[in-house]
């Protein structure tokens, strides 16, 4: 076994020696980006760590993103230049160091219309070169997020073919950070803790939380077990009021769709769409590896429970295909949406007014119980995160590290950017696996039946389900569908790839008895 394989046997293993009475310097609870990120830093800086989730890695708020890396810019409108310099440099660490395979550069168009004010255009201008300022400060080189500028209509139509052309100025063009997933994000993570030690428990779930212990149940067994720590850190997101009481949080829903391919008919450059009366917020549509696009994405207070997974209402829907069809010669309609997701930003509790105007600042806070509770915060600045987190529970415990090493750690995979070209294996592959690829595709030479896709209509091979349930921590059919290849986004996808899946969990479950 690799030192970063995650797999069922590996899980049973570290479970038993966990619930023989193994102490852990540090035992996180919740398997999102922020967890697994605190995960490995503190394994990075030699810690012993025991991360324990409920359900699957990236399984809440993790895999419901833009899948996108923010450089900051709408905070720097909002007048916070702190944060949005924290995001622009955690920006940087992510695409040029720690995740250079899992990132690339999304052009994303502003189409300007006579209807377009020219002081809005100059608004919207000023904030793009402001952006481009932090990216220069940030130390992010040009040649990863090329430099804002004008471009004719002309032009923005060759990039956004649907554009409607009627009235069309020109347009500004400028460049952010994204995904090739989020959930994937979130899963290299927790295998690059694991290659340093850590354990990563899904499955089990947290009952009640203290400063030095966590009382969990396994929920493959239902066995209740006592876990022992120097210091517990509740970094559940959303959910992390039902483990502390002393947190309130203000959760908001981003809901967005998911277009089918040749609907939008934008090529690889997004494009963004302001939202009628409102002067710094748009309704983005991003375009997909597979060829689909997402719209999103709402901004929107929820009340009440916190639901597993949640739902797209259906104003947000119509909100959505409104506002994205003002741009676009052909109206965008319900029959154009192949998916939906959304997601509940953990936001801090503020003073009342608008979600979209809550701060997206994080906090590291201590309950009169000890525990730890990490709170706020967004995906792209897990990194700062959860090293806050850590220095936080060093002081609290008195347990001795250095400083963190994470903005020079490379994930699994990882490698410079003008590296990835010459990895041996398909370029689909390497944006998800990076140098791991060629293993991947091996599994498919060996034995041609995984070479294979799974159904027509999709590139995603049986091999990268054996690979998921071998390495990457899949412990059945639902954690390939719905995080390992995200086909669970599309419903007729993961109809079409159930079967199959379920036959290869299987038998690769079986194979590592």
């Amino acid at each position: 076994m690799t030192p970063g394989s995650l797999n069922a046997l590996r899980r049973d293993r570290e479970l038993t020696a966990l619930a023989g009475g193994e102490r852990a310097d540090l035992v996180v609870v919740g398997g999102g980006v922020t967890g697994a990120g605190i995960a490995l830093d503190a394994a990075a800086r030699g810690l012993s760590v025991a991360l324990i989730e409920a359900y699957d890695l990236a399984y809440g708020t993790s895999r419901w993103s833009s899948k996108l890396v923010h450089g900051g810019l709408r905070y720097l409108a909002k007048g916070d230049l702190a944060l949005a310099h924290e995001s622009a440099v955690e920006r940087g660490i992510l695409m040029t160091r720690t995740a250079p395979h899992l990132t690339r550069a999304l052009p994303q168009l502003f189409p300007m219309y006579r209807k377009t004010s020219r002081g809005q255009q100059a608004f919207i201008m000023t904030g793009l070169v402001a952006g481009d300022g932090l990216r220069r400060a940030a130390g992010t080189p040009a040649s990863v997020l090329p430099r804002p500028r004008s471009v004719p209509a002309a032009e923005a139509l060759a990039l956004a073919p649907g554009l409607s052309p009627q009235g069309l100025r020109g347009a500004l063009l400028a460049y952010d950070g994204a995904l090739t997933d989020d959930a994937r994000l979130v899963v290299s993570l927790a295998r690059t803790a694991a290659a340093r030690g850590a354990k990563i428990l899904t499955r089990v779930e947290a009952l009640r939380l203290d400063a030095e212990s966590v009382l969990a149940r396994d929920r493959l067994t239902g066995q209740e077990i006592e876990i022992h720590a120097r210091q517990v850190i509740n970094a559940t997101g959303v959910w992390a009021g039902e483990l502390a009481e002393s947190v309130r949080l203000r959760p908001s829903r981003g809901s967005h769709l998911i277009l089918a391919s040749g609907a939008a008919r934008i090529g690889a450059t997004s494009v963004n769409v302001p939202v009628p009366g409102e002067n710094n917020r748009f309704v983005f549509l991003l375009p997909q590896p597979d060829g689909r696009v997402f719209v999103g994405v709402t901004d929107e207070p929820t009340d009440g429970p916190v639901p597993r997974v949640p739902a797209v209402p259906e104003s947000d829907v119509d909100f959505l295909l409104e506002v994205a069809s003002t741009a676009f010669t052909r109206p965008l309609t319900r029959a154009d949406v192949a998916g939906t997701f959304a997601g509940l930003r953990p936001l801090v509790e503020g003073g009342g007014g608008r979600s979209a105007d809550l701060s997206r600042k994080h906090a590291v806070v201590t309950g009169a119980d000890g525990v730890l509770t990490v709170v706020g915060g967004k995906l792209t600045t897990y990194r700062k995160m959860a090293e806050d987190a850590v220095d936080a529970a060093l002081k609290r415990s008195g347990l001795l590290a250095g400083p963190s090493t994470t903005s020079r750690l490379p994930l699994l995979g990882a490698t410079p950017r003008d590296r990835l070209s010459t990895v041996d294996a398909p370029p689909r592959l390497v944006a998800k696996y990076g140098t791991e690829a060629p293993r991947v595709a091996a599994l498919g030479e060996v034995d041609p039946e995984l070479g294979l896709p799974l159904f027509d209509g999709t590139d995603i091979s049986a091999a990268e389900v054996v690979w998921a349930v071998r390495h990457e921590g899949a412990l059945d059919v639902e954690d390939v569908l719905e995080r390992r290849t995200r086909l669970g986004l599309v419903a007729p996808d993961a109809t079409a790839a159930r079967t199959r899946v379920q036959e290869l969990v299987d038998k690769s479950l079986a194979g590592l008895a």
